[in-house]
């Protein structure tokens, strides 16, 4: 745990050192604020006077005073005398100031140097001009002081100023990510991470980003074995390798990593020969129509990818009683310009985190599992053409361009044997963690995740897009810090490992840090494969993010002559985003491009990843103008949610995707509409009674600021449920796909009881949902109560 402890910022965690960052970070604010960068400074100390305790009473000084009193209570009692004394003034910014404004001639009779009485002697005369002099010369020092040690575009945290963030945007330009991209791609020469992690830090580091260090963790990797799998069909006895060639000498040397690196990551392994059943994409119709007219147990399932997840459909064959796995994508769901006949890819059948430390972080002396397999079914992806092979289907597409789905017909019977390969072993997966500490809410988090190369270089270069990416918004974002700007909130960037492994890096960081993440955590803004095509930009976020989003978005399309349709989601998406969804409730933000084509096609498909030569990001953006873009856009989510006073997020829009998930035509909702019906009502009022006065700087009380914002950032905690089929979302705001408006964990559970009379599935499902339904409900209500004993206690 000894490197590990300093990788989270203002926590107990990080002891001396960090305390000493946070109190200097506080000292510094007063000399690097707007409220004493004024450039009409007056010549006399009492009009200086005037002009800072004016400025600090209009701009709220007394919210900075408040928020860090309020944030050093959290674990730092050693710091706290030290940091009150570097940021309180002398007297407090009401009381003289007050008093000057309903006296106003006392600035006028205190600095008269000439006395209306005549009996005033020279002596007088001469110490008022004396202590005038001085006053003069003092003054002049302490602007001279300001003016020097202060950058005039110093802003304050505490101001809102949508220039700030176009200033700091401006410096990202496409052709410096084209740069640091094509330096990470000429990095990638083995299957080690180490080098290239090493390259981040120092990279970091240079553009000035604090305590930027590795976090380590050794976990149990699922690797290919020393050869690669093979199918042979009895019949013929020919064998095949995973994309679809023969078992040839000749063919595994032009292709050997690829064919090593086709398979399922965590499955189990040895030999299985067994007949092959056309499942399709493993729906429980397909299910139900099968086992009526064959035996399934112990047989191989030759299963299409996408539509449900994959870690579900798994779920249910090995209920069924299937003893193996053939897994491919279908020619037909992808667009024509796209061909992956030969194509190998991997999964991976890890829900998250390191398997030998399941809910638990892998550090020192953790205690691990021997689990080498996560599920009892032989499970291999193979290609298109294999497929066809099988199957004794030519072509998949015919000549007037109209594609026929590739299936087995059910008269037809084909026996194979199918080999798995794979090696498990402790490997080091290592993230790259660093901030930038907030001014006025240093314990409150906003998370930017990207991810770094790990084995075979999965998905492409996309590793690289995402990297580059993240690099290009701290080099602008440093470049404003380093002139004394500093967000309200910290803001902390991620390069996770063991991304292709099932989310291993972020998992296990989450789960050594939960308890402060729980807390803290305000946002994650995901830059996980930003480039999947060229063609629609494709934002995901949260209920509560979507407006932001949106506003976003829409201001990017004005700058293009074209403006299509926001089509903004809450769906499941791939990347390291999960552990934060999933497990801390924490809203997140994701813009990424995609082919319009493949948004048509059946969800799910994202979750095979695909060797280097598959995905070629210079090709579908040459120019690097898609890579500015999201980097723009993400780079101003950040910054509005790291540095307004109340957070942007929407409480009502909440309410409104509960209510929008019971539209239909559902049995036994009806309990459920009511229940959303009472949440939208306290939604309204919390977002009318509290949010409205909170945005409005003459209505803004700082403590009011900071139980509004504590109530904000946990709204989706509340939806959270404690078990979800697998490869579901635990919290159910987000739905399978775009296509399905519905709670999903609901979805599912109607289909699983269709055969049966009764089921306790369902009636656990809509428990479930109604119990979600209610704690928001009462969380929304139990804050505006807080608000009113607040107000009454000051009444």
């Amino acid at each position: 745990m000894g490197e590990n402890e300093a990788s989270l910022p203002n926590t107990s965690l990080q002891g001396k050192k960090m305390a000493y960052q946070k109190v200097h970070a506080d000292q510094r604010a007063p000399g690097h604020s707007q409220y004493l960068d004024n450039d009409d400074l007056q010549a006399t100390a009492l009009d200086l006077e005037w002009d800072m305790e004016k400025e600090l009473e209009e701009s709220g000084f007394d919210q900075f005073q408040l928020d860090s009193a309020e944030n050093q209570n959290l674990g730092h009692s050693e710091t706290i005398d030290l940091n009150l004394d570097s940021i309180q003034p002398a007297t407090s910014p009401k009381g003289r100031f007050q008093r000057l404004q309903e006296e106003s001639d006392y600035i006028t009779h205190y600095t008269r140097s000439a006395p209306k009485s005549n009996r005033c002697n020279f002596c007088h005369v001469l110490k008022i001009l004396c202590t005038a002099t001085i006053l003069f010369i003092f003054g002049i020092l302490i602007g001279y002081y300001v003016h020097t040690n202060c950058p005039s575009d110093a802003l304050s945290s505490g101001t809102v100023d949508p220039q700030l963030y176009q200033e700091i945007l401006k410096t990202i330009q496409a052709e410096d990510i084209k740069k640091s991209f094509r330096n990470l791609v000429q990095l990638y020469k083995n299957e080690d991470d180490t080098e290239i992690s090493k390259k981040i830090k120092t990279q970091w580091t240079s553009l000035g980003l604090e305590d930027v260090q590795f976090v380590n963790y050794s976990v149990l990797l699922n690797l290919p074995g020393p050869s690669p799998s093979t199918v042979t069909l009895s019949s013929s006895g020919q064998c095949f390798h995973p994309n679809g060639q023969p078992c040839s000498e000749e063919a595994r040397k032009d292709s050997s990593q690829d064919l090593l690196y086709s398979y399922a990551a965590y499955s189990a392994k040895g030999t299985l020969k067994a007949e092959v059943i056309d499942v399709s994409y493993g729906m429980a119709d397909d299910l139900k129509r099968i086992r009526k007219i064959k035996n399934v147990t112990n047989q191989i399932a030759l299963l299409k990818l996408g539509k449900l997840p994959l870690l579900y459909k798994l779920s249910s064959l090995e209920k069924a009683g299937f003893g193996g796995v053939l897994l491919y994508i279908d020619p037909c769901d992808l667009p024509k310009t796209v061909n992956p006949s030969h194509d190998t890819f991997m999964v991976s059948l890890n829900p998250g985190g390191d398997p030998s430390t399941p809910g638990y972080p892998s550090v020192d002396e953790s205690f691990r599992q021997s689990r080498s397999n996560l599920t009892s079914l032989l499970v291999q992806p193979i290609s298109a053409s294999l497929v066809a092979k099988l199957i004794s289907s030519p072509k998949a597409r015919t000549k007037n361009e109209a594609c026929s789905p590739l299936e087995l017909p059910n008269n037809e019977i084909r026996v194979i044997s199918m080999q798995v390969q794979t090696v498990t072993k402790l490997k080091t997966v290592t993230n790259v963690v660093g901030y930038v500490m907030g001014l006025t809410s240093p314990d409150r988090y906003i998370i930017v995740g990207s991810h770094h190369h790990t084995a075979h270089s999965y998905n492409g270069q996309e590793w690289a897009s995402s990297t580059a990416i993240i690099t290009a918004f701290i080099r602008a974002l440093m470049s404003k810090v380093k002139r004394g700007w500093r967000p309200d909130r910290t803001i902390v960037f991620c390069s996770w490992g063991g991304t292709a492994f099932g989310n291993i890096g972020s998992y296990e960081w989450g789960e050594d840090f939960k308890k402060v993440l729980q807390k803290n955590v305000v946002a994650y803004i995901s830059l996980h494969s930003p480039i999947r095509g060229n063609s629609s930009l494709y934002p995901v976020a949260s209920p509560s993010l979507q407006q932001l989003v949106v506003e976003k978005n829409n201001f990017n399309c004005t700058r293009r002559a074209q403006c299509p349709e926001t089509n903004i989601s809450s769906i499941q998406i791939q990347g390291d985003a999960d552990y934060f969804i999933n497990h801390l409730g924490v809203p997140i933000v994701q813009f990424a491009y995609e082919d319009i084509k493949t948004l048509e096609g059946p969800s799910f498909l994202s979750e095979a990843l695909f060797s280097t030569r598959a995905t070629k990001i210079e090709e579908m953006d040459p120019s690097f103008n898609l890579h500015e873009t999201i980097t723009k856009l993400s780079g101003e989510v950040i910054l509005q949610i790291a540095n307004e006073p109340v957070l942007p997020f929407n409480a009502l829009d909440i309410a409104l995707e509960v209510q929008n998930n019971l539209k239909g035509d559902q049995p036994n909702t009806h309990q459920l509409l009511a229940m959303a019906s009472r949440l939208r009502e306290s939604a309204e009022l919390f977002q009318s009674d509290e949010m409205r006065p909170a945005n409005d700087p003459k209505e803004r009380a700082p403590i009011r600021i900071r139980m509004l914002n504590d109530i904000l950032q946990d709204m989706e905690k509340s939806f959270l449920v404690k078990q979800a089929p697998p490869g579901f979302y635990r919290n159910i705001l987000y739905h399978l796909d775009e296509k399905t408006s519905r709670f999903s964990i609901l979805i599912e559970a109607w289909e699983h009881c269709k055969p049966l009379a009764s089921n306790e599935t369902l009636q656990e499902a809509l428990s479930e949902v109604l119990n979600s339904i209610n704690s928001a409900q009462v969380y929304f209500k139990a804050g505006l109560d807080v608000f009113k004993s607040v107000l009454d206690g000051r009444n």
